[in-house]
């Protein structure tokens, strides 16, 4: 059985791996230099940035991968827990370190508002119901059939899933920050916590379930890992060339030809890639589908956009954590802004990664590494990001020398940045979205673009706009969603 995977974030080489274990012919096919997709990473001036997800949790599906072929993890990556997740900062200054020890957490909610403790206790409670179904049970479950969804459907709004995270969140929760603490994790995978299912609530179980960790040398050297594991198991990878169509036979897929013009035949074609760029930019504009297909796709609506600062300063900030999450005044104004009017907004919020508090090798000696993610409109918003790039760039700066390192800007020494039109051109996604798909509940699960294409014969997906949805445990479940598929 030959099989091609297109793409090699974590979702395809989690894909390509698990295929392999099962016998097939892998070949896993990356346009660009390196693999990583989202996750690729960038050196500059003796700097090293990861790409895109810092956050590792749910470990044991990184782990199994390599348990596969009977190898060890730790011989090919180490992973360190952190002590605080994150540490939230307002307006006021005033800041809230989130972590996995329950009497310290209890501690700083009861000064906020004491009653919000037994709120939390009973939120984690229900958010573990959520767990065990939305995760423990059909994380895995191929929804490409509608009676399928069906069975789930009690159960699901048993769970309240048609109430939004923060809408859950503040039946609990009375206090207007801890509800901003506790509901935003749906962000984290390309949600509005207004409008995201409350299935994704089941986030804030699953990171107390396992922790949140850090991969020593950034999250590419699990990429880096992945990589020496395909070479030993004898997947061919073809770097630095692109699938640029999907050859299909009536409605069965056949091949893919490349960049170079050549052509490569397969059985299966396993996409870690944008499921509407595949069907619009691969497949010659899915002619091929039905007008429910193209209904489907027509009303998706699609994740915010990312803005993402790289910079290293030659000053260490060593009050700043590994993980900062800044919120602005406005907090629901500022995501209408992102999601639905897709304008700026002055008044942001950002999250800022400093891999350089737990692991000094990603700067030279005596400088300090981070970049900063800053949620913006996708492009959809008709945005000239050549112009507002700067600004953006500009007005984040002002902001961390504001809020959190002072005299930042005569400090900075190395630094580039990322935009949607990045995420649209390099990655292909549809409208430069940052995470494919908004997680509303309808877009999950049968709602979502199938693992198994609808309408092509031996092409699937896998990654973060299908089931379940983005994020790496999601992106990394879905290629066991295939694995029980094909």
């Amino acid at each position: 059985m030959n099989s091609i995977v297109i793409g090699s974030g974590f979702g395809g080489i989690a894909t390509a791996l698990r295929l392999k274990a099962k016998g097939h012919k892998v070949t896993l096919i990356e346009k660009h230099p390196d693999l990583g997709g989202r996750a690729r990473v960038f050196k500059k001036n003796g700097f090293i940035f990861d790409g895109g997800p810092t956050v590792i949790t749910a470990p044991y599906l990184i782990n199994e991968l390599f348990e596969l072929f009977q190898k060890d993890p730790k011989d090919y990556f180490k992973l360190s827990p952190l002590k605080i997740w994150y540490q939230f900062i307002f307006e006021d200054k005033s800041k809230f370190n989130y972590s996995g020890d329950e009497i310290e957490m209890k501690n700083q909610i009861e000064k906020l508002n004491k009653e919000d403790v037994k709120g939390y206790e009973r939120l984690v409670t229900f958010t573990k119901k959520i767990f065990d179904k939305g995760f423990a049970e059909l994380a895995e479950v191929p929804f490409d059939k509608p009676f399928v969804m069906m069975q789930q459907l009690p159960a699901l709004l048993k769970l309240k899933s048609y109430k939004s995270v923060y809408s859950l969140v503040s039946s609990y929760i009375q206090n207007e920050k801890l509800r901003r603490i506790l509901s935003m994790h749906p962000l984290l995978v390309g949600g509005n916590p207004f409008t995201t299912t409350s299935i994704y609530g089941l986030i804030l179980y699953l990171e107390k379930k396992w922790g949140i960790h850090y991969s020593m040398g950034g999250t590419g050297n699990i990429i880096i890992g992945f990589e020496k594991l395909m070479n030993e198991v004898g997947i061919e990878i073809i770097k630095n060339n692109e699938v640029t169509k999907i050859i299909s036979n009536n409605n069965k897929i056949t091949g893919v030809q490349l960049k170079n013009q050549s052509k490569i035949n397969a059985n299966n074609v396993i996409c870690n890639a944008d499921p509407p760029a595949v069907y619009e930019k691969l497949l010659n504009g899915n002619s091929n589908s039905s007008f429910l297909f193209k209904w489907k796709k027509n009303r998706m609506e699609y994740s915010m956009g990312l803005f993402v600062y790289y910079f290293g300063t030659k000053k260490i900030y060593d009050k700043v954590v590994h993980h900062t999450i800044k919120f602005g005044n406005k907090y629901k104004e500022h995501l209408d802004d992102i999601f639905d009017k897709k304008k700026l907004n002055n008044d942001i919020s950002y999250y800022l990664h400093r891999p350089s508090a737990t692991d000094k090798s990603m700067a030279p000696e005596g400088n300090d590494c981070f970049y900063v993610l800053v949620p913006v409109p996708n492009n959809q918003s008709g945005i000239n990001w050549n112009i507002e790039g700067e600004k953006i760039k500009n007005l984040i700066i002002d902001k961390m020398e504001k809020d959190l390192m002072p005299n930042l800007r005569e400090n900075i020494v190395s630094d580039f940045y990322l935009t949607p039109d990045y995420f649209e051109k390099e990655l292909n996604t549809k409208f430069g979205s940052g995470f494919s798909i908004q997680p509303k509940f309808t877009q999950s699960a049968y709602f979502r673009f199938h693992n198994k294409s609808e309408i092509y014969d031996g092409l699937y997906f896998v990654g973060a706009g299908t089931h379940p949805g983005a994020g790496v445990p999601g992106v990394l479940s879905s290629a066991k969603v295939l694995d029980k598929i094909l």
